[in-house]
C-alpha cells in the first residue's frame, strides 16, 4: 500500500472514524468536544515560526515535558506548539504548561487537514514523540522543507513486523524524517531495516531516564502521610491499571489484609472513564474505599484509596512504600517503570513488558524489579518486602543507580534538534 492508496482508504474510513469518536464520547464525554480541531477547522490563533511537538497522549506528554521545558529555556523567542490526540493528553499538556505553549489536537492524517494545520502553525521544526508516525503529516512537512525529528523513538519487534507489511508506505515516510533519535541500538537497526536513512538515525537513549524529582513533592507526600496518621502503616500502590487487572490487584490486597490488616492500597486506573466502574468494583468486594477526588483525608479504616484524579501520579507514587506498575498483568505491554524507581520505590510488575523491554531488562538485572504473574504472587511479594526493610532499601538503591547510569539522553536529543534548527 502506497501513500495515495492509504489516503483514499482514510477518506473512505471517515464515517467509521466518526462512529468511533461517538462511541468513545459515550464513555468519555470530552471526546465530543473540539471535534473541529481534528479536521483543522477552528484552530486557535498561533504565532508562526516556532517548534511543533506532537505527544499522542498522557504518557508521551509526560515524557516530552523535560524536553519542552529545555526548548523553552534554549529558544525563549520561539513559540512552541504542542499537539495530542486524546482529551487526557490535552488536560495534561494544559496542566503542565498552561499558556506558555500553543495547544490543539493534531488533525487527522488527511493531506488537506495536515496542510491547513501547517499553514496555521508554520513551524521551523517538528518533533514527534516515540512512535506516532503519520505519513501525510510527515510528507506535508517535507514538501514545506520543515525538518521532522522522531524523539525518544522506540520500535518493538512486533511493531516493526507491522510496519514491514506496508513497506511501500513506511519506507518513503521514514526516509523523509530528518532525525530518528532512537532509544537503543536494536531499535535503530529495526528503523534502518524498514527504510530509514542511515545518516538520520542516532542512538541517544531514553529521555525517561532523565526524570528529575522535585524535593517539594517528597515533602508534600510525607506531610500527607502524617496528616493521615499513616507514617507506620503499610501503603502500596497499583498504578496505570487496565481492565482485567483491577480484579487481580484487589484479590492480592484482600490476601495481604489477612497478614497486614492495616494495609492501604492506592489504586490508580490508567483511563479516567474507568474511575467510576473501578470504584464500584472496590465497593462490591467489600473494601472500604475513599476517592482521592473528594479531597478527604484517609481514615484508619480505609482499605483502598482510589486515585481518580489527573496529573497526580508521581505524587501518589511518592505516598507509597512499594509500587506496582500496571498494564503488565494483561497483555498491554506495561507502563513507565522509571517513575517509581526515580522516587526510590521497590518496583513490581506483571510479565507483559514488551513496550519497555530494554528498561525492564536493566532494572531486572540490577535487582530493582520484581515480576509476578498472579494475585497470590503479588500479595506474597508485597508482604515479603514489607517484612524486609533491608531488601526494600536495596531495590530502591538499585533502581536509582540504573537511572543515574543512563542519564544524558535529553542532552543528546537537544543537540540533534539544535542541528536541525
Amino acid at each position: 500500500m502506497n501513500r495515495p492508496l492509504y489516503t483514499l482508504l482514510l477518506h473512505l474510513a471517515l464515517p467509521l472514524i466518526a462512529l468511533r469518536l461517538a462511541l468513545r464520547a459515550r464513555k468519555a464525554p470530552a471526546y465530543a468536544r473540539r471535534i473541529n480541531e481534528r479536521f483543522s477547522l477552528g484552530l486557535p490563533a498561533m504565532k508562526p515560526g516556532g517548534i511543533w511537538v506532537h505527544a499522542v497522549s498522557v504518557g508521551e506528554s509526560i515524557a516530552a515535558a523535560p524536553m519542552i521545558r529545555a526548548l523553552q529555556v534554549r529558544y525563549p523567542d520561539l513559540p512552541i506548539t504542542v499537539t495530542c490526540m486524546t482529551p487526557t493528553g490535552s488536560e495534561r499538556i494544559q496542566a503542565l504548561f498552561g499558556e506558555s505553549v500553543q495547544h490543539c489536537y493534531l488533525p487527522y492524517d488527511l493531506p488537506w487537514a495536515a496542510a491547513r494545520f501547517l499553514d496555521r502553525a508554520q513551524p521551523r521544526l517538528a518533533v514527534v514523540m516515540e512512535t506516532e508516525l503519520w505519513p501525510n503529516h510527515i510528507h506535508q512537512c517535507a514538501r514545506r522543507g520543515i525538518p521532522v525529528a522522531l524523539a525518544n523513538a522506540r520500535l518493538s519487534e512486533r511493531s516493526a513486523r507491522g510496519y514491514a507489511r506496508f513497506r511501500k508506505l513506511t519506507a518513503p515516510m521514514l526516509a523523509e524524517l530528518s532525525l530518528i533519535a532512537v532509544q537503543t541500538q536494536t531499535e535503530a537497526q529495526r528503523f534502518l531495516d524498514l527504510g530509514a536513512r542511515p545518516a538520520g538515525v542516532e542512538v541517544t537513549g531514553s529521555i525517561k531516564f532523565d526524570l528529575k524529582i522535585d524535593a517539594e513533592l517528597l515533602q508534600r507526600a510525607d506531610a500527607l502521610r502524617q496528616q493521615w496518621q499513616a507514617t507506620t502503616r503499610p501503603v502500596w500502590i497499583a498504578a496505570s491499571t487496565h481492565a482485567g487487572e483491577d480484579e487481580i490487584i484487589l484479590a492480592a490486597h484482600r490476601h495481604l489484609l489477612g497478614n497486614h490488616p492495616d494495609a492501604l492500597l492506592i489504586l490508580v486506573p490508567r483511563h479516567p472513564e474507568r474511575f467510576n466502574s473501578v470504584n464500584e468494583l472496590c465497593l462490591s468486594q467489600g473494601l472500604t474505599t475513599r476517592r482521592r477526588s473528594t479531597g478527604e483525608a484517609v481514615q484508619a479504616g480505609d482499605q483502598v484509596l482510589l486515585g481518580d484524579t489527573m496529573g497526580e501520579l508521581l505524587f501518589l507514587y511518592a505516598l507509597a512504600d512499594i509500587a506496582f506498575v500496571g498494564g503488565s498483568l494483561v497483555a498491554n505491554g506495561g507502563h513507565n517503570l522509571l517513575e517509581p524507581a526515580a522516587l526510590g520505590k521497590p518496583v513490581l510488575s506483571g510479565p507483559h513488558l514488551f513496550n519497555f523491554l530494554e528498561i525492564a531488562a536493566q532494572l531486572r538485572e540490577a535487582g530493582a524489579l520484581s515480576e509476578v504473574e498472579n494475585a497470590a504472587q503479588l500479595a506474597d511479594r508485597v508482604a515479603a518486602l514489607l517484612g524486609e526493610p533491608g531488601e526494600m532499601q536495596r531495590m530502591s538503591e538499585a533502581g536509582l543507580s540504573v537511572l543515574k547510569a543512563n542519564q544524558g539522553a535529553l542532552e543528546r536529543l537537544l543537540e540533534g534538534l539544535q542541528r536541525l534548527l
